[in-house]
């Protein structure tokens, strides 16, 4: 049963989880906060309660 020879495959299945496990995840890291978030305070906003003339 050829199928059942892992030595064809099994170099490129050990290479292949090592791109993604180590080479992957620090580029896409990279990515998650690019920019600081500045927060905006709450006093700013000016609510309305509405008057429903009913």
């Amino acid at each position: 049963m050829p199928q059942l020879n892992p030595d064809p495959w099994f170099l490129t299945l050990a290479l292949s989880w090592v791109v993604f496990l180590a080479i992957i995840p620090t580029k896409v890291l990279s990515y998650v906060q690019p920019n600081e978030l500045t927060p905006t305070s709450t006093s700013s906003y000016n609510f309305e309660s509405w008057n429903w003339p009913w």
